[in-house]
């Protein structure tokens, strides 16, 4: 782009044809820029915003944009900055938190550049005019997927059309699925975005095949790696578990869509969560035993991830806290375990999972499976992933291609890139690598004959760690046992004699047991839960004996954990990039950043992933003296492939229906968001003809106002009550959150919150200020709109309910009985949506006077006490905090200015935290935080 009067040129990265279309679109028009997951979306939004940036005395806002990215945004910009040698340029100003000051805010904002701002924050300014929208050049809005008409980034985005018809607003997204829902979805996006033009970019799209498709293409082997008869047989189970949980949902009447409730869509990353909210408007009437599905469905689905990412004997302690989790309650009386584990395809995880790790062996001189009686003693077995050795075979393949040709054709490093799925496989690859080659003393091999890699001594260390880990396991277990037993035996000691023998006889009565008393306490216990046979000791004895530490165990250094880097310069140098192994995780765009920094000439794919294997296909076409070499390794006929299809067909399948909505959409003329600008019509609008009971006609020139506490644009509520035509103004409230006219007064609960301020007693505080300053306090209980309009799902969260406590104050009705008998005068506003919300509020503003905004900031506060004081602390330590045992509302203060964080005060010693909460106080705490949970 060349520049103009005078100006350097500005200098773009775009090499690709596709991305140089794209780039010349945006400077044209405004649109919603939807492009394929991998082909470098942000680098797209880079060139545009340097663009912008280097031509100066523009003031450009970046919405939506997480932490990495502005991270990556900013450090991309300083580089554009310095490449094209642009004095105007200013890089990117973030602004991210409450810390910063108005005053800051407002100097850096007059000062013009470009602002990531959080969406809180910049709506709060927008409101208060501290950032002006008339003097913004434009608005940049990622991740517009998230947008939903309710949602914050929708309320700022109506605020800037409102107040300036001038400026560009461009949108971007690479996440084609969520416009595919619902009726006419890209229609109603642009309406919320308040675009008229969308341009979509998939992988098909013929500027981009051409793009890719050159004769500079990536080197791809592909490498399907078959599964254990271990691995397939558990996956199979799990597969047959998941069928019969969605069989029993779809015969559950719940009248719900159906069609979608089968096994391949379970596949899917996000099916547990769409049930979940297909089911929540009638979550109330929904049964127990669906809910246990739903719930058993998540729990299904993260066992077939961990069974092909996990090392057997890291998946069989998974296992393990998996079926501790799901034994009822001590004291339970009725089955309520879930129904998969009495399946025989869970009895079939179970026992395969422990054999892949270890198994009985025979004694000498017995003859294996003549009887039923386990062995005495165990082996191990320590089934290694079959990638293990394919990974090794590849990496040996590589070190001979290197050894062969051992000149660079090329600018890329020698290194080599495995690309992995998360952290945790990053670091069991790592372990495996260091370790493959160090073999066990006691492994008999012949000197001569060459070993191959192998993971037994990782897996006999994993497995000694699991051992140690099962016996203290077995202690804490025993120890909360004993724990909840002393609560229930309290429990039937306050009920009295005169319901101890309710529904049985009194214990000097004999009752006669069909099959003679012995034979009465054997099976399953009374609340008929599952229990897995355990292991005797002297089997995990022999055990730990054959899988002792041996010389080559001792011989290998322990993990550094923490290194103080003295001496640096003396043991510390930089890697030689030739010869260089990085284990990554997939990380979204940040892999394209990855590929730039390493360069490396070896990748190897150790799970699938569509998304980076196009970034690869972008690094390559986009540097044409950089060859690479792919390897792709899947398990075959597993479920990893079949998510792998899954997921590209269901990109295809969303773009293929936005291509066909798009052809058909109708055009959306009302763009602006603005009220109505006829004279006439806005009189009209506010004229009050509610004139029974002796009213008069009124009319009012000013539109209505409402004064909002600044903590409450976390809430879609502002956004409505904006939307229908009301003046918000953000201010800093001590007392109620809004303040509809001057003697109204509005405290705002979801259940969330209003169960918290329940058990931490925030409410019973907020509702005495509000009685005390304001003739009608009201507090406001408004419900998820996607949820049922009804407290039972809230007012016991527990599934045993017969262990609840006697104390109906508990529940969460019974609370708010408590608090209408404590302030008769608090009015409670049900309300079943953030929608109903608005018409209630402006129903209660009808007739009324307008709030002044001054005197209800000044409303509740001390002498020369600053507003914005309290604003800086976070509440949601403070909650942990007051839950702590000696902590009061009198202490807490002090901790709270003496202390940065949570865990300081957990490491304070006993005398420190004397002088800070007095002797008692202090002795409480002290103990909470140094209980050990072994204790009894």
């Amino acid at each position: 782009m060349s520049g103009e009067h005078g100006k350097p040129p500005v200098k773009l990265s775009l090499p690709l044809e596709y991305q140089q279309d794209l780039f010349n679109e945006l400077r044209s028009e405004d649109e919603l820029v939807l492009l394929a997951r991998g082909l470098g979306l942000l680098r797209v939004v880079i060139n545009l915003l340097h663009s912008f940036d280097a031509a100066g005395n523009n003031l450009i806002v970046v919405v939506g944009a997480d932490e990495r990215e502005n991270g990556w945004i900013g450090e991309a910009l300083a580089e554009h900055a310095a490449v094209s040698k642009s004095s105007m340029a200013r890089g990117l100003s973030q602004v991210n938190t409450d810390a910063m000051s108005v005053g800051t805010r407002e100097k850096l904002y007059s000062q013009g550049g470009i602002f990531s701002i959080t969406s809180r924050i910049l709506v709060v300014d927008l409101l208060s005019k501290l950032l002006n929208p008339e003097t913004v050049t434009g608005l940049v809005v990622l991740h517009s997927e998230r947008i939903v008409a309710t949602s914050i980034e929708a309320f700022i985005i109506r605020i800037y059309r409102q107040m300036n018809k001038n400026g560009f607003l461009k949108a971007f997204s690479d996440n084609p699925e969520p416009f595919t829902t619902g009726f006419s979805p890209l229609a109603s996006m642009m309406r919320n975005l308040f675009l008229r033009k969308p341009s979509l970019w998939p992988r098909f799209h013929v500027t981009v095949a051409k793009s890719l498709e050159g004769r500079k293409k990536a080197e791809v082997i592909e490498l399907e790696v078959p599964m254990t008869d271990g691995l397939r047989d558990i996956q199979n189970a799990v597969l047959e578990c998941v069928e019969v949980s969605i069989g029993e949902l779809r015969k559950a009447d719940t009248g719900l869509e159906l069609d979608d409730w089968t096994l391949d869509s379970a596949l899917h990353r996000s099916f547990d969560v769409i049930i979940r909210r297909q089911l929540d408007p009638i979550w109330h009437r929904v049964s127990f035993r669906t809910r246990q599905i739903v719930n058993d469905l998540t729990v299904l689905r993260s066992i077939l991830h961990a069974l092909l990412t996990y090392d057997a004997v890291s998946f069989n302690k998974y296992l393990d806290t998996i079926l501790a989790a799901h034994q009822p309650p001590p004291g339970s009386t009725r089955q309520n375990q879930s129904p998969w584990l009495f399946l025989d395809a869970a009895n079939t995880i179970f026992e395969t999972a422990k054999r892949r790790v270890y198994s009985g062996k025979p004694a000498e001189g017995e003859a294996p499976s003549m009887s039923n009686a386990f062995p005495d003693s165990l082996r191990p077995i320590l089934e290694e992933q079959p990638k293990w050795s394919l990974l090794a075979e590849v990496l040996e393949e590589i070190e001979q291609d290197n050894y062969l040709n051992p000149i660079p054709r090329d600018d890329s490093n020698g290194t080599i890139l495995i690309m992995c799925s998360d952290q945790g496989t990053c670091r069991q690859l790592r372990e495996y690598l260091q370790n493959m080659h160090v073999h066990p003393a006691d492994d008999l091999q012949e000197e001569d004959e060459e070993r191959k890699p192998s993971a037994m001594f990782m897996m006999r260390r994993k497995l000694r760690n699991y051992l140690d880990w099962k016996k203290d396991f077995a202690r804490v277990s025993a120890s909360l046992f004993a724990e909840n037993q002393k609560v229930l035996d309290g429990f039937t000691d306050q009920r009295g004699n005169a319901n101890g023998y309710r529904g049985k006889g009194p214990p000097n009565k004999r009752r006669r047991i069909r099959g003679g008393a012995a034979s009465a306490g054997a099976g399953r216990p009374i609340n008929g839960s599952l229990q897995m046979a355990e292991d005797k000791e002297s089997q995990v004895a022999s055990l730990m004996a054959d899988i002792r530490p041996t010389d080559a165990d001792a011989m290998q250094k322990d993990e550094v954990v923490v290194d103080s880097l003295d001496d640096m310069e003396d043991y510390f140098e930089l890697y030689d990039m030739n010869d260089l192994l990085v284990v990554h995780p997939y990380d979204g765009d940040m892999d394209e950043h990855v590929l730039e920094e390493v360069r490396p000439r070896y990748v190897i794919m150790y799970e699938p992933d569509a998304a980076f294997i196009r970034r690869v296909e972008v690094y390559r076409s986009s540097h044409e003296d950089r060859n690479v070499r792919v390897y792709f390794m899947y398990y075959g006929g597993s479920v990893e492939e079949q998510r792998y299809l899954s997921a590209v067909r269901k990109e295809k399948d969303a773009f293929t229906r936005l291509i066909k909505e798009k052809g058909n959409m109708a055009l959306t003329l009302t763009l602006d968001g603005a009220a109505p600008t006829d004279p006439q019509e806005q009189f009209l609008r506010t004229v009050n003809t509610r004139i029974a009971g002796g009213g008069r006609l009124a009319a009012t020139a000013e539109p209505p106002r409402v004064v909002v506490d600044v903590r409450e644009f976390r809430s879609s509520l502002p956004s409505l009550l904006h939307g229908r035509s009301m003046v918000v103004i953000p201010c800093m409230l001590t007392v109620g959150d809004y303040v509809l006219t001057p003697t109204i007064c509005i405290e705002r609960k979801s259940i969330r919150d209003l169960i918290s301020s329940f058990k931490n007693g925030r409410l019973f505080n907020q509702a005495e200020t509000m009685l005390q300053h304001y003739k009608h306090p009201m507090l406001l209980i408004e419900f998820d709109q996607n949820k049922s309009f009804t407290l039972d799902p809230f007012a016991d969260n527990s599934f045993e309910k017969s262990i609840k406590s006697a104390d109906d104050s508990r529940d969460l009705q019974s609370k708010i009985v408590l608090l209408t008998i404590a302030f008769p005068r608090l009015k409670i506003i049900w309300s079943s949506s953030p929608y109903q919300t608005a018409e209630i509020f402006a129903e209660l503003k009808n007739k009324q006077d307008e709030p002044d905004p001054v005197k209800a900031v000044q409303i509740g506060l001390g002498m020369g006490e600053d507003p914005y004081e309290q604003q800086s602390f976070n509440t949601t330590p403070q909650d942990m905090l007051r839950a702590v045992p000696g902590v009061t509302a009198k202490n807490m203060m002090r901790l709270i200015l003496e202390v940065g964080d949570i865990r300081e005060v957990s490491n304070l010693g006993e005398p420190e935290l004397d002088e800070m909460v007095g002797k008692e106080a202090g002795r409480q705490i002290y103990r909470f935080f140094n209980r050990s949970v072994f204790d009894e």
